[in-house]
């Protein structure tokens, strides 16, 4: 398929999908993640749900009256809610309703809880930088892989892989602290010096009380410290300077402040929030053992339905700069993995070939690490699948922290993520792979569910 056939695709699903939703009236904005388009509407009861579920291309639907979240799966969905925004921009809202749109989004706005404000920030933050963590991560996976067949770790090859590889990670804090400052109203450019001010090897020649400051201390969480704070300062600072210095009088304000409050307070702050948060996963797998792996890995499906999965990629970044390894994402991956179990029993049990082609559609992204399309589309629809694929899950899980089974890097999960995992434990992950996939079918085939009847044989039934 060509692009401008694609392009065509993908603007017939987004009018689909939009006059499903009640039509152009009734969307106030689209955005989208990695799988699902997210609408925000003005009314939840003109949504036709079974209609945009019947969507050619659409996997699953989920979300409240106020904000819809449609699964298309990943690569799909960029496409269509960029159509989708082409859409909105040729028709605008009717300024009536769009003052009533506006008036019902600030009560929402004013409802949220602080959780899902602060995991939305986090999100905001993290998200934008899945693609290059991920493509590094990759990269120094398969040079990890190549050197273990015997490809020579001296060679000028691996040597320039993994520069390529590991590079992100060492100025990891600098790309954090640009989004952070970005998402809390700051100067993005400021954000990313704050991540300098913590990775810069030159303080380590400074003490203060005695104590040699230690760059990197603190890690993703000093970062988000720092930048947040520096964003809070500048909008402050610059209230009060006259807009003819303002470019040279405030940011200059912001690096002078923020730097001496980084070394001083933050740093050490965030240093020890970091070895606390590290410290609190490592003591539960420690003593907790495949228990805990089992809870970790049963419970990370609920979490990503949700959406409170984002509050753990900071933990997972904090593992790769504390410890140069993470234990808790091979853990956590075993949630997709039982997830595809269950699906395949879904699968070959139903009899439903609208199930069955959404299946089909979604395991080969399951197999790769992205298990929305599953979730929304498949298990958690048909209910006891979800539970069971979370048994599956704990399963794996258990095996993958009993065999302490650890990550060299951040990606994917599924199968892409056995490049990450450290050379001489891929056998293990995989075969912890393995154990939730079965797991989750042979559970899923067990306790069983109920087939959705074929729509076209409830019409025409009498």
């Amino acid at each position: 398929m060509n692009r401008g056939e694609l392009v065509i695709l993908s603007r017939e699903l987004a009018e689909k999908i939009l006059g499903a939703v009640g039509g152009r009236p009734n969307v106030l904005k689209c955005s989208n993640c990695m799988t699902r388009l997210r609408l925000s509407l003005n009314d939840g009861s003109r949504i036709d749900q079974s209609l945009i579920k019947q969507i050619p291309g659409v996997l699953g639907v989920v979300g409240t009256a106020d904000q819809l979240q449609i699964v298309l799966g990943p690569g799909k969905v960029q496409q269509v809610a960029t159509e989708m925004e082409k859409l909105l921009a040729a028709w605008p809202m009717p300024s009536v309703i769009g003052n009533a749109a506006e008036m019902k989004a600030a009560v929402a706005q004013k409802n949220r809880t602080p959780l899902k404000m602060f995991l939305g920030r986090l999100s905001a933050i993290f998200v934008p930088l899945i693609p290059v963590v991920v493509a590094s991560g990759m990269v120094a996976g398969l040079t990890n892989v190549a050197v273990r067949l015997g490809a020579d770790p001296q060679s000028a090859g691996i040597q320039i892989l993994n520069v390529v590889g590991w590079g992100l990670f060492a100025y990891l804090p600098i790309f954090v602290g640009y989004q952070t400052a970005r998402e809390f109203g700051g100067t993005p450019a400021l954000g990313g010096l704050a991540g300098v001010l913590l990775i810069n090897p030159a303080i380590a020649s400074v003490q203060i009380d005695g104590i040699a400051l230690l760059p990197g201390r603190g890690g993703i969480i000093g970062v988000l410290l720092v930048a947040g704070f520096m964003a809070w300062l500048e909008q402050r600072v610059r209230r009060c300077v006259p807009a003819a210095v303002d470019i040279i009088v405030t940011p200059t304000i912001t690096l002078l402040v923020g730097g001496l409050v980084t070394y001083t307070l933050l740093q050490p702050v965030s240093g020890v929030l970091s070895d606390a948060v590290v410290d609190l996963f490592r003591q539960a797998l420690a003593t907790g053992g495949f228990l805990a792996g089992a809870l970790l890995a049963a419970s990370f499906l609920p979490l990503v339905m949700t959406g409170l999965h984002q509050g753990l990629t900071p933990v997972h970044m904090e593992f790769l700069n504390t410890m140069r390894a993470n234990p808790l994402l091979p853990i956590v991956a075993m949630a997709g993995a039982g997830q595809v179990g269950a699906s395949v029993a879904v699968l070959l049990k139903s009899k439903n070939k609208r199930l069955r082609g959404i299946v089909k559609g979604a395991l080969p992204v399951g197999l790769l690490g992205i298990g929305e399309p599953l979730i929304f589309g498949v298990t958690l629809p048909l209910g006891r699948p979800f539970f069971t694929a979370c048994a599956g899950a704990a399963f794996g899980g258990a095996f993958q922290a009993m065999m302490q089974v650890q990550s060299i890097a951040m990606g994917v999960s599924g199968l892409p993520l056995a490049f990450l995992i450290r050379t001489d434990q891929i056998l293990q992950y995989l075969s912890g792979l393995c154990i939730a996939y079965i797991a989750g079918f042979v559970i899923t085939w067990l306790v069983g569910f109920d087939d959705p009847v074929e729509e076209t044989a409830e019409r025409e039934a009498p």
